[in-house]
């Protein structure tokens, strides 16, 4: 009964579509390829720039703990990796992916390229928030005699949090577009479906669908962020 009702379902999408079986289980794999491509990158994403932006906090010049120095020079490779177009650094980047995930073509292998360009991107979001923190708050936890892990934990993150989530939601949002892009030198996704049966086989409808497909997923991740940045917004 279940299986009947899957395949009544496909081929009335497929034949609203105007897709083979064939290119609609293809379209149905670029979705989870590109779904899959997301969530890795924006989960390494947060995990890598997150630390990185609180480090360049806490260390600048009038931060909890000041390392001018070492401030600058992360904040420098921050600001290389940054400037670099996404795809030379997707290419420059090959040689890489290749000796970790063995090869460079595919969705797993354009993860790396993908976390490597978007972590600087968030860092500096995640920093700016971080810097927004009401700095009264944070000499009020010193005086009453907070150590720099309870003004971390207490303080700066709970303050900036409607910030940070603003800012990996455009960040998600991000990694979808340059994801797409991927598509151009082997990655999987929506890019790629979009480029092989779209553009290469003169299919504007198919290069059409892919379009409205990106344009929901990132309209319901913009919803979804703007919620929770007004959930956890207490000001």
């Amino acid at each position: 009964m279940l299986t009947s009702s899957l395949d009544q379902m496909n081929a009335f999408i497929a034949n609203t579509l105007h897709l083979s079986p064939y290119l609609l289980t293809q379209l149905y794999q670029a979705i989870a390829d590109t779904a899959e491509m997301t969530a890795a990158c924006s989960f390494l994403t947060l995990i890598g720039g997150l630390p990185i932006a609180l480090f360049l906090v806490i260390t600048a010049p009038d931060g909890l703990r000041p390392a001018p120095i070492s401030n600058k020079i992360v904040s420098i490779i921050i600001n290389i990796f940054r400037s670099i177009p996404f795809i030379i650094l997707l290419v420059a980047l090959i040689p890489v992916t290749r000796f970790i995930i063995g090869t460079s073509i595919g969705t797993e292998a354009a993860i790396i390229p993908l976390s490597i360009a978007t972590i600087p991107y968030f860092t500096r979001i995640a920093e700016v928030s971080l810097k927004e923190v009401d700095q009264g708050l944070i000499e009020a936890v010193k005086a009453m005699g907070g150590s720099r892990l309870t003004i971390i934990r207490e303080v700066l993150l709970p303050e900036a949090l409607p910030g940070l989530i603003s800012g990996f939601t455009v960040t998600i949002i991000l990694v979808i577009g340059i994801s797409a892009m991927a598509g151009t030198i082997g990655a999987g996704g929506l890019g790629r479906y979009a480029i092989k049966y779209g553009y290469q086989d003169y299919r504007n409808d198919i290069t059409l669908i892919v379009t409205i497909l990106l344009v929901i997923m990132i309209s319901a991740i913009q919803w979804v962020g703007d919620y929770l940045a007004r959930r956890v917004n207490h000001r």
